[in-house]
């Protein structure tokens, strides 16, 4: 018992969902010795769900493993290709299978883009002590995950807030660097999306008239249907930001600047296109900046930052490239000293 208090202490001095997430599966494959233990995420579209394993375990593995968070989706399994998994996250239920080995899916459910499932799979069948035990485990960690989804989302958008972005950041930088190591060395399983990061900045146009117009509880509706209409235009590992007021973040991986700009370009038309209540049509402008290798969140927020100020200052309503605006002259990159050094 000791044990398993220390365990659960441990795991609820994490911060990070993976790191939770990984705890929590090390935590299960102690205390029940199963063949396999894993944490599965619903990701995608309606109609594209599929299954991402952000912590795996078996009985012969030293620690746990996961999918990269930037996998593709198309080589993901698909939702019907695991029923019992299905079953528990629709039914929010418990279910489980007997046979040559037993199959026990506990459901997991959270904040948007949250729900999932606990699989385990063991010689025989879970006795009513294990399932209270691993019940009770479950409930505080879905407890724990609640208390850094108030602490780490914006209340209104539910989208990540700002204090959540300088560990992303890094966190994203070294598992871009990671995937491409990955990729050269396993060339038959290419799960992970070959490309670089870029950091896109969003504006609403004229967002102060809204509220003086129509009142902040209106342009509160306003901000929480762009998230809405951000989470429909960007791919499940997209991240998403509201910074505080009208400023809106997101932290992508693509295959060069002509995807990133058509991603971004895709928000733009379809926000221009959508019918607020009572405020009508709104636009957006958008500035964005490639990742650059040892970069800092700051040193990327100043380019992108350039980019839509440009786009606010001339015309609004686009998305503006800063490389692109360097290489037409309509900026000048400025150089930045570090030490003796100068980087461009």
């Amino acid at each position: 018992m000791t044990e398993l208090v220390d365990k659960l202490a441990d795991l609820t001095a994490l911060r990070d969902r993976d790191a939770l997430d990984i705890a929590l599966v090390s935590t299960i494959n102690d205390l029940v010795q199963p063949r396999t233990v894993a944490i599965c995420r619903v990701v995608g579209d309606a109609g594209n769900e599929r299954w991402l394993t952000t912590a795996q375990m078996g009985a012969s593995q030293l620690a746990p493993t996961s999918d990269s968070a930037w996998s593709k989706l198309d080589l993901l399994p698909k939702l019907a290709a695991h029923p019992l998994r299905e079953q528990a996250v629709a039914s929010r239920q418990v279910t489980q299978t007997d046979g040559e080995t037993s199959v026990t899916v506990f459901p997991l459910t959270g904040n948007p883009g949250a729900s999932g499932v606990l699989e385990i799979v063991t010689n025989e069948a879970l006795t009513a002590q294990s399932h209270i035990l691993l019940s009770g485990v479950l409930r505080l960690y879905l407890n724990f995950q609640n208390l850094l989804d108030y602490g780490e989302r914006d209340a209104l958008t539910e989208l990540l807030n700002r204090k959540t972005f300088d560990g992303a950041f890094l966190k994203a930088t070294i598992e871009q660097n990671l995937a491409v190591v990955n990729s050269q060395d396993d060339r038959r399983n290419m799960t992970h999306a070959i490309g670089s990061y870029w950091l896109a900045m969003l504006d609403i146009d004229h967002f102060k008239r809204v509220n003086d117009n129509y009142g902040h509880l209106i342009g509160d509706e306003v901000l929480l249907l762009l998230a809405r209409l951000m989470r429909a235009c960007f791919r499940f590992h997209d991240q998403l930001y509201r910074f505080g007021g009208e400023e809106f973040v997101v932290l992508m991986r693509c295959n060069g600047e002509s995807e990133a700009a058509g991603a971004l370009e895709r928000l733009r038309t379809t926000t221009e296109k959508h019918l607020f209540p009572q405020v009508g049509h709104i636009s957006i402008s958008i500035g964005f900046s490639e990742v650059k290798t040892g970069d800092t969140p700051s040193g990327a927020f100043e380019r992108a930052d350039k980019a839509v100020y440009y786009a606010k200052e001339h015309g609004r309503n686009q998305v503006c490239s800063y490389a692109g605006l360097i290489a037409r002259g309509e900026l000048v990159e400025q150089a930045v000293n570090v030490g003796d050094m100068e980087l461009f």
